[in-house]
C-alpha cells in the first residue's frame, strides 16, 4: 500500500501530525537521531536541521504544513516526505496499487494534491533550478496522469468564470490550459500531445480555449502537432494572458505559422516543415528577382525611361483629389492605389510613344526642304510684281 491509497487525509490532520512531529525533534528530551534508508542514497540522518516545513497551497487559507526531509548538504534534494505519521520515499509518494487509477483522472483527494505538488515543486528539478511552477490554489482543477502503478504527469484548469487572482475582481473569460508537466524519464511519449486533446475534448461546447501565455518550447511543439493533426482547432486556441479578453489572447496557429515561437529543435517533423518554408520563400524571392530584371531589360531596349514621373503625378493627383485614405490604404498604406497603366492619368489626350532607333523612318526632311523652297519662290514673284507695279507709276 502506499500513501495514496491508505485513508484519506484531510488538511488538518496533516497540518497537525507535522506540527507535532517538529515539536518532538526539536524537544531537549529528544536526543535518538532516527535514519531514514532511501532509495536512491544511503541512510540519511533525521535532524531538525534538514527537516522543514512546506506550503502546499498557495491561497489566503490557512495553511497547509507538509514535512520534507532533504539531504544534509543540499536542501533542494528532498528524499521523503512525512505522510500518515511516517516516512515515505518521494517515488513511493507517486505510486498506487490501484488498478483503477490509469490514464488522465480528476484530482479529488488531498493526497492526489500532494502527488501534483511533488511533481510541480519538489522534483524534475536540479539543485540549481529554481520550481517549475508556483505552487496551485487549493480548489484548482487538476487532471493526473497515471501510467504503469505511477503519476508521471498532470495538467491543470483555469474555468470560465473563475477568479484570476485573489485581489481583484476578473475572472477568466474562457477555459484555460494553465500548466502542463510531464516527468522526464517519461517525455516523448505523446503524453503531452494527449494532455492537450483531453483538455480540447473537456470543454467541446466551448467556442474558443485557451492555453497561459507564456508558451514553452516544447508546450509550442506540442501544440504544433496536435494542430496540424487536428484542423479543426486551429481556429479554436488561442495564446492568452489573464483574463482572457481579445486583446489578451493571440491565435496559436496563426503564430506558429508567422514563426512567432522557437520550436524544439530535436522535433524533425517541424524543423523539415520549416526548412520547407524557408526553401519555398527563397524560391518565391528569386522569381521574383528574376521577374524584376527581365522587365529593367525590357524596358532599356525599348529606350524609354522609367515612369518616375507618371508616378509622382499619379500621387499628387491622389494627394489633392482625395482628403481621406481610400479602402485600399488599409493594405497599401499609400493612400491610393496605382493604376495597371499610368498614361491614363495625363489629362490631355494620349501620345503616340516615340518610335524606336532601330525602326524604318519617312523621309520628313525632304518634304520639309521642298515645301521651303516652294515658299521662297512665291514669294520671290509677289516681289517681283510689286516691283513692276511701282515702274508703271
Amino acid at each position: 500500500m502506499y500513501p495514496v491509497d491508505l485513508p484519506a487525509l484531510d488538511e488538518t490532520d496533516l497540518t497537525s501530525a507535522s506540527e507535532l512531529y517538529v515539536s518532538a525533534l526539536e524537544s531537549p528530551a529528544h536526543h535518538k537521531n532516527d535514519v531514514f534508508q532511501s532509495s536512491q542514497t544511503s541512510q540519511v540522518v533525521i535532524t531538525a536541521s534538514n527537516v522543514r516545513r512546506l506550503q502546499l497551497f498557495e491561497d489566503d487559507q490557512a495553511d497547509c504544513t507538509l514535512l520534507a526531509l532533504h539531504l544534509p548538504d543540499d536542501p533542494t534534494q528532498v528524499v521523503a516526505l512525512y505522510l500518515h505519521e511516517q516516512w515515505w520515499d518521494v517515488n513511493d509518494v507517486l505510486r498506487t496499487n490501484s488498478k483503477s487509477r490509469s490514464g488522465l483522472l480528476m484530482v479529488q483527494s488531498l493526497m492526489e494534491r500532494v502527488i501534483v505538488f511533488l511533481l510541480s515543486q519538489v522534483l524534475e528539478r536540479s539543485s540549481e533550478e529554481e520550481a517549475l511552477f508556483s505552487p496551485h490554489p487549493r480548489t484548482e482543477s487538476c487532471k493526473l496522469l497515471w501510467r504503469e502503478g505511477q503519476a508521471v504527469g498532470f495538467y491543470t484548469i483555469k474555468h470560465k468564470g473563475s477568479l484570476c487572482d485573489s485581489w481583484s475582481s476578473q475572472s477568466y473569460l474562457l477555459p484555460v490550459l494553465d500548466t502542463v508537466l510531464v516527468r522526464k524519464s517519461w517525455r516523448r511519449r505523446g503524453f503531452g500531445l494527449q494532455m492537450l486533446q483531453d483538455f480540447c475534448s473537456l470543454f467541446n461546447t466551448e467556442k474558443f480555449l485557451g492555453v497561459s501565455a507564456p508558451l514553452s518550447t516544447r508546450m509550442a511543439a506540442v501544440c504544433w502537432r496536435f494542430l496540424q493533426q487536428h484542423e479543426e482547432h486551429q481556429e479554436r486556441l488561442y495564446e492568452v494572458e489573464a483574463p482572457g479578453c481579445w486583446s489578451r489572447r493571440r491565435n496559436i496557429w496563426l503564430k506558429l505559422q508567422l514563426g512567432k515561437y522557437s520550436l524544439y529543435v530535436n522535433e524533425k517533423s517541424i524543423s523539415a516543415s520549416a526548412d520547407r518554408n524557408e526553401e519555398d520563400s527563397s524560391q518565391k524571392v528569386q522569381a521574383d528577382n528574376s521577374r524584376l530584371k527581365s522587365a529593367s531589360l525590357h524596358i532599356d531596349t525599348e529606350d524609354s525611361p522609367p515612369p518616375i514621373s507618371s508616378s509622382m503625378e499619379q500621387i499628387k493627383a491622389c494627394d489633392s483629389s482625395q482628403g481621406g485614405r481610400s479602402p485600399s490604404s488599409k493594405i497599401s498604406e499609400t493612400g491610393c492605389d496605382l493604376p495597371a497603366h499610368t498614361d491614363d492619368l495625363n489629362s490631355g489626350p494620349p501620345t503616340r510613344p516615340a518610335k524606336s532607333r532601330n525602326t524604318k523612318q519617312t523621309p520628313t526632311s525632304k518634304l520639309s526642304h521642298s515645301a521651303e523652297s516652294s515658299l521662297e519662290k512665291s514669294e520671290a514673284e509677289k516681289t517681283q510684281k510689286s516691283v513692276k507695279r511701282v515702274r508703271r507709276f
